[in-house]
């Protein structure tokens, strides 16, 4: 291999590492949304998966899809826990739905953010 093919190889190298970087910031961006539903009324909830839907493309194939598919299924479990916690909140146990969706939805960030900052996939 002469060096101008070497060179080539590098600098692709590089971009996929500036691409791969890039994209982990954005799947770290949606981990904080995830968070910040707390204190906005689920909003940001909503804008993360947004990215998540229109960025999913770009981390196939990647680590960083197991990342997207994880915060793409707390969003469709926060929802859906939110959504039986205020149909059965008159029944008296709705508050037990409330309290449980929000302790795995806060495990779900957690554990999904720690996994992003030791460069690992997530395990569903």
């Amino acid at each position: 291999m002469n060096d101008n093919s070497t060179n080539q190889i590098n600098q692709i190298n590089q971009m996929d590492d500036e691409k791969l970087h890039s994209l982990k910031r954005l799947t770290a961006v949606v981990y904080l949304c995830q968070v910040l539903a707390f204190a906005f009324a689920g909003l940001p909830l909503l804008v993360g998966v947004a990215i998540n839907f229109l960025k999913q493309a770009e981390v196939q194939g990647t680590w960083l899809e197991s990342h997207f598919d994880w915060q793409i299924m707390t969003v469709w479990i926060a929802l859906a826990g939110f959504a039986l916690s205020g149909l059965t909140f008159e029944l008296g146990i709705g508050i037990f739905i409330l309290i449980a969706t929000i302790l795995l939805l806060v495990y779900r960030i957690v554990a999904g953010w720690t996994a992003l900052n030791s460069d690992r996939a997530i395990k569903e």
